[in-house]
């Protein structure tokens, strides 16, 4: 498994190295997330696996219920 050496934080999290933001990166066929102030422990999916959960999010839909 390859591992990310350059992660990026949302805008949303403000500027400067505060502990409090999800990060993000990509290697070839994964992408991984994992909170700043726990970097060791990431989350390994893939970028089809996080485009449907965006979509069911921006839909509206949570837990099988519509919002």
């Amino acid at each position: 498994m390859t591992t990310p050496d350059s992660w990026q934080k949302s805008s949303f999290s403000g500027s400067g190295d505060g502990n409090n933001c999800v990060e993000l990166a990509t290697t070839p066929g994964s992408v991984h997330l994992r909170e700043s102030d726990t970097p060791a422990l990431r989350l390994s999916t893939t970028a089809g696996a996080v485009a449907h959960l965006l979509l069911r999010i921006k839909t509206g839909f949570h837990q099988g219920t519509p919002v």
